[in-house]
């Protein structure tokens, strides 16, 4: 049982959670205007939500589970 909780507690330290925060706020904000750009240009409502649907789906992959990435300056408690 130990294992599994490790894995879905993911802990990510101080740095990690900024750096998730600032790709966030950039990749929303890109993906809009990228989505925006790809539905006006085909006409289409369904390629702008599609494009924004699969962006936000590959944003979701790279932030939520806690990669080692997002740990390597882990907080070091006092005892």
């Amino acid at each position: 049982m130990a294992p599994l909780q490790d894995i879905i507690e993911g802990k990510i330290d101080f740095i990690g959670q900024k750096r998730v925060d600032s790709i966030s706020r950039i990749w929303l904000a890109a993906s809009t205007v990228v989505s925006f750009v790809v539905g006006f240009a085909l006409q289409s409502l369904r390629a702008t939500m599609g494009t924004f649907a699969l962006s936000t789906l590959l944003l979701f992959v790279m932030a939520v589970p806690p990669w080692p990435v997002y740990n390597r300056h882990p907080v070091e408690w006092r005892k």
